[in-house]
């Protein structure tokens, strides 16, 4: 039943993406045109320059009037048919939901953008996981975990939504395909939900209007929404993520066999041809990031893959060091019945390298994980995590807590290893969320042989003992593939796992 709606799945994306692809191409008329991401119901970037752009006929003349500005600004459209306009925004005022009008004139016609909101915009991109809905999907998904309160009680018209087209393209495209919609308990159910729940929570926090495009595929991995161009300028990236994919897209193109080519969602480039690049012209606070279930295997790649991908993203939005928060990859049992086997671990490890990367943040999601479900239900607690990064990070607010206990070091006395962690990260203090003792805590002496220890809370530290183990030498927290923790600090926001050794 499982492979059924697994296969299901992966056909009906595949329509949806051939449908995509299809209509994308045949887009080819010079007529003029507003981006798609410019519409009415959009939020727009406080305190950034605001870009309308668009395509037209060489030569035309274009007049942009925002009311809140007191003059319009006029452009030529270029030999290329490209035009765009620059206009200075307000900063956002908290509890202002005023509905500005943006008017585009072109020759004599007149497109007036109504119902536009100033505050903030996030871009949230990756896999299945964000773009798991809401709503259930018959045959498909089961939704969210309850999802039909969550989808009944999204009522939130100033907080919008759009969602960007899904699909693959060999080049990058100019232009995307979507809509703003308010958030609603008839729209929010198809959206993604790790992204409605951090919107949600940043609008609750900040009282100001929230845009949110949702820029996410199933089945993609890290490379798929990265410049190739970035991936073809650094020889290791090149030869793992480039070179196995080259002869094959040639001959695809050659073919014009779009039916193979959406079935292959590793490819290079594909996804951020299609869903990312037509995003550049657009003013964001920053970006939101859950992906790595395809890109499992690269143990010692990955980071340096992501880290390639977000400088390409932030090179292209050409806004500074947009912030970067992301979701490490939650428990699952890839490799059944062995519940010491580690390589989702050192993923999940090698995730973690991200951090030294300026000004992004990660989502720990070890007590939410479902072991035998590849996309968790319980998807509020992702989105509020993720929102929470921001709040403490981005917005400065204080008495946020963003994340769970830190590992700082241990101490061997005699058989027993006390733990301790970094100050900022207890959150006033150490518990579980069952009332048991902590899971998942591993010792080992010199003979590299792990062994489950007996974990005990004493103040802000904990500590260790394995009757096996006499002169413990390395220690080890939630480092298998699929452990659901319990251990937590007092905001209940779960302990990141660890390891001391390099075995």
């Amino acid at each position: 039943m499982l492979l059924r709606k697994i296969l299901f799945g992966c056909v009906m994306l595949v329509a949806l993406l051939q449908v995509a692809y299809a209509s994308n191409r045949s887009d080819t008329s010079k007529a003029f045109k507003i981006a798609a991401l410019l519409q009415s119901n959009m939020v727009i970037q406080q305190n950034k320059p605001l870009k309308i752009w668009g395509f037209g006929p060489a030569g035309d003349k274009v007049t942009v009037q925002a009311d809140w500005s007191p003059k319009p600004v006029s452009v030529h459209i270029n030999e290329l048919g490209n035009w765009i306009v620059l206009m200075k925004v307000p900063k956002a005022v908290a509890g202002d939901f005023t509905q500005h009008t943006i008017t585009v004139i072109h020759q004599n016609d007149t497109t007036k953008l109504t119902n536009v909101l100033i505050g903030e915009v996030w871009i949230c991109s990756g896999q299945s996981n964000m773009e798991f809905r809401i709503n259930k999907i018959p045959n498909w998904s089961t939704g969210m975990l309850n999802w039909e309160q969550e989808s009944a009680a999204a009522n939130y018209p100033n907080i919008r939504l759009f969602k960007v087209e899904m699909g693959l393209e060999f080049a990058p495209m100019a232009d995307c395909k979507g809509s703003w919609q308010a958030c609603t308990p008839a729209t929010a159910g198809d959206f993604s939900a790790v992204g409605y729940f951090f919107g949600r929570e940043l609008y609750n926090k900040l009282n100001i209007p929230i845009g949110l495009v949702d820029a996410a595929i199933p089945a993609t991995a890290c490379q798929a929404f990265t410049d190739i161009n970035i991936l073809n300028a650094d020889d290791a990236l090149k030869t793992a993520f480039v070179d196995p994919y080259t002869k094959g897209i040639a001959e695809i193109q050659a073919k014009n066999d779009k039916s193979t080519t959406l079935i292959t969602l590793n490819y290079p480039g594909l996804v951020y041809n299609k869903m990312i690049f037509p995003l550049k012209n657009l003013s964001v606070a920053g970006f939101t990031w859950y992906q790595g279930e395809s890109n499992k295997t690269d143990t010692l790649l990955y980071a340096k893959l992501c880290t390639a991908m977000l400088n390409g993203w932030r090179k292209d939005f050409a806004q500074g060091d947009l912030p970067f928060y992301y979701v490490q990859v939650t428990p699952y049992s890839w490799f059944k019945g062995d519940t010491t086997w580690a390589d989702y671990a050192k993923f999940r490890e090698e995730q973690t390298r991200m951090l030294k990367v300026k000004n992004t943040g990660m989502a720990i999601t070890m007590d939410v994980g479902e072991p035998n479900n590849i996309h968790p239900l319980n998807k509020k607690p992702v989105g509020v995590r993720l929102a929470n990064i921001a709040l403490a990070k981005t917005y400065h607010l204080r008495g946020i807590a963003y994340q769970g206990p830190q590992f700082k070091g241990f101490k061997v006395e005699r058989d027993t290893v006390r733990i301790s962690y970094r100050s900022e990260s207890i959150a006033s203090g150490l518990k579980t969320n069952d009332g048991k003792t902590p899971k998942y805590f591993y010792i080992a002496a010199a003979d590299k042989k792990f062994h489950r220890a007996t974990a005990k809370i004493v103040g802000s530290s904990v500590v260790l003992y394995a009757p096996e183990v006499h002169k413990p030498i390395a220690v080890r927290y939630a480092f298998t593939n699929y452990p659901v923790t319990n251990f937590e600090n007092a905001a209940g926001l779960p302990a990141a796992p660890f390891r001391t050794d390099d075995w």
